[in-house]
């Protein structure tokens, strides 16, 4: 069920990155289906476990030398550290390890994949925080303790420093690790976008997806481009706190919705996107300029890159004329030629459908014909 009131979707006109290697499918029509066009390129893949050696070498080191303490912290990286154990024909040595140590799981999900395995979990956090995890753990004191720790891509900030400075002996057991993409192409077009604020948001749903995003740009000495259309124009979003961690240290503002699912991140979205967009009062008509369209009347009509980008240009002086060499810096790619200006103005007058919105002064340039209750104090 579209949650708007109106044809179009919320997210009409912008255009959404996503990331996630992961569930990027459903995420990606989630945002659709309100509108927004996502450019989707996985930052990350996910090593199969199966094939995963270091999962073996640690469920091994485990049977063989048995924690006091194990902590499953997700549902699905539970489910799948016991399933790869049976295909490899350890699984029920395995539970028996589990079952002989204090079974911690974070939250009910995880409770259910624990349960599902035939095992009995010792405590769960109301709160499904690690940080209330952690709090227990050195409330009962760890001093001397072999402690189990499933992980989910990468180990959890401070978790296990904090475990280790208290006397623990912390081993982690690297469920789902991430590895960079097979194919960069995706991502690099996505790094692309961003630098030339091609993009209105970005969406991570894992901090290694963002560390692995910041880590190609500085790879491909985009980095400062990047930062800068994130920090400025690019909206950030991301499913959690932990996931905006690798960003916020870089200083880039995040976004996050108070439950860390990706129907809340899309909800957020549909919240924080829609107000950035510029409103005016044009030739008697109300214009919305997105990001890639453009709202007439409440009528969505799609404009190409090379006259948003003019559209862009004039919408920062609303009735002001802005001459023809400005706007023709503002085309991508354009050179020197200003008649590409004429081109690009005629599609953009055409994609509007009301081509009296933009004024053309002869022999100076083109404004936007801002209504006069609007323009006071606006140059002519």
């Amino acid at each position: 069920m579209q949650d708007d009131d109106t044809a179009h979707g919320p997210l009409a006109g912008f255009t959404v990155g996503v990331t996630a290697a992961r569930r990027a499918e459903e995420l990606g029509a989630l945002l659709h289906r309100r509108g927004a066009a996502v450019l989707h390129a996985p930052a990350l893949r996910i090593v199969p476990l199966a094939d995963d050696g270091e999962l073996l070498a640690a469920t091994r080191g485990l049977i063989e030398h048995a924690p006091d303490v194990a902590l499953a912290t997700t549902a699905i990286g539970f489910r799948g550290w016991i399933e790869a154990a049976d295909g490899w024909g350890i699984g029920e040595a395995l539970r028996e390890t589990l079952r002989a140590a204090e079974l911690l799981a974070r939250g009910p999900k995880v409770k259910g994949a624990v349960r599902a395995a035939g095992l009995t979990e010792a405590w769960s956090p109301g709160s499904e925080s690690m940080a209330e995890v952690l709090d227990r753990l050195l409330a009962e004191g760890v001093a001397g303790r072999r402690i189990a720790l499933q992980l989910h891509g990468e180990p959890l900030p401070g978790f296990v420093e904090s475990l280790t400075a208290a006397g623990a002996e912390v081993v982690v057991v690297p469920v789902y690790r991430w590895m960079p993409p097979r194919d960069i192409a995706p991502l690099d077009r996505m790094l692309d976008a961003t630098a030339a604020r091609g993009l209105d948001a970005l969406t991570f749903t894992s901090a290694p997806a963002a560390a692995s995003f910041l880590g190609r740009a500085e790879t491909r000495g985009l980095l400062p481009e990047v930062l800068g259309a994130l920090r400025d124009d690019v909206l950030v979003a991301c499913v959690g706190p932990v996931t905006a961690l690798p960003l916020q240290d870089r200083g880039v503002p995040t976004h996050q919705p108070e439950r860390f699912r990706l129907g809340p991140l899309v909800q957020l979205l549909c919240a924080r996107l829609p107000p950035t967009a510029r409103v005016l009062p044009v030739g008697g008509h109300r214009v919305e300029i997105r990001g890639h369209a453009v709202l007439v009347d409440d009528e969505l009509r799609a404009v190409p890159p090379a006259g948003m980008a003019l559209l862009h240009a004039l919408a920062r002086r609303p009735g002001w004329v802005v001459a023809r060499a400005d706007l023709l810096r503002a085309l991508p790619g354009s050179g020197t030629d200003e008649h590409a200006v004429e081109t690009a103005m005629a599609r953009l007058r055409s994609a509007l459908g009301v081509p009296r919105l933009i004024q053309t002064v002869v022999k100076r340039g083109y404004r936007l014909a801002l209504d006069p209750s609007a323009a006071t104090g606006h140059g002519r």
